[in-house]
């Protein structure tokens, strides 16, 4: 999973489009909504602030972090990809992340890995995928990266679900993300957090 703050969000006020989620017990003066679908002017609002928040990740991260202008607007449109949406009190967008259990529609993993390694869970088409997750800069000290991962995974746990995501070193070391999500998780007695996989990059410089 990429995470990385949102500067600004222009696309407040938006008319919720779907109801808002229960989110009884999480920390914050946010409330959430889960979209299928955002529309063209508010996808490319969301792209700006996407563009701003990852374009740092280009030089830090040998593997390619930014999604293409067309690859995010897809991820936007796709109804096999639900959008978790933070709002704060005044209305704004403040966040957003995006989860799925279609992992075919996430370009950079391989789902036939998750099929082998997961059979039990993936035949019960439990098998989720935490794709990207913007934050507004001016909540990054108030935990809100726990806040909105915990309401896109929180009610999976009842399903026995088998959560994956993926963490660059960078956002590993600098930022902590996968330390933070570890702690978030340990709030459920059944989860068991696990590294799958570590892909190296090398390079041979002739001077």
């Amino acid at each position: 999973m990429s995470a990385a703050p949102v500067p600004t969000d222009p696309t407040r006020p938006h008319p919720r489009a779907t109801p808002e989620i229960d989110v009884s017990g999480v920390e914050g003066p946010w409330t959430f909504t889960r979209e299928q679908v955002i529309d063209p002017v508010r996808a490319d609002g969301f792209y700006a602030l996407y563009t701003l928040a990852f374009s740092p990740l280009k030089t830090r991260s040998a593997a390619r972090q930014v999604l293409t202008r067309t690859e995010f607007l897809a991820q936007m449109t796709d109804r096999l990809v639900d959008k978790y949406i933070a709002w704060d009190p005044d209305g704004e967008a403040v966040g957003m992340t995006t989860l799925t259990r279609h992992l075919a529609s996430v370009p950079w993993i391989s789902p036939d890995y998750f099929a082998a390694h997961y059979p039990e869970e993936w035949g019960r088409n439990a098998v989720y995928y935490l794709g990207f997750t913007l934050i507004h800069p001016r909540l990054r000290q108030q935990r809100f990266l726990e806040t909105i991962i915990a309401v896109g995974i929180g009610a999976l746990s009842a399903e026995r679900a088998v959560i994956a995501y993926d963490v660059c070193a960078y956002n590993n070391t600098a930022l902590r993300f996968s330390e933070r999500i570890e702690d978030l998780l340990r709030r459920y007695p059944q989860a068991q957090v696990a590294a799958i996989d570590t892909q190296l990059y090398y390079a041979v410089r002739f001077n």
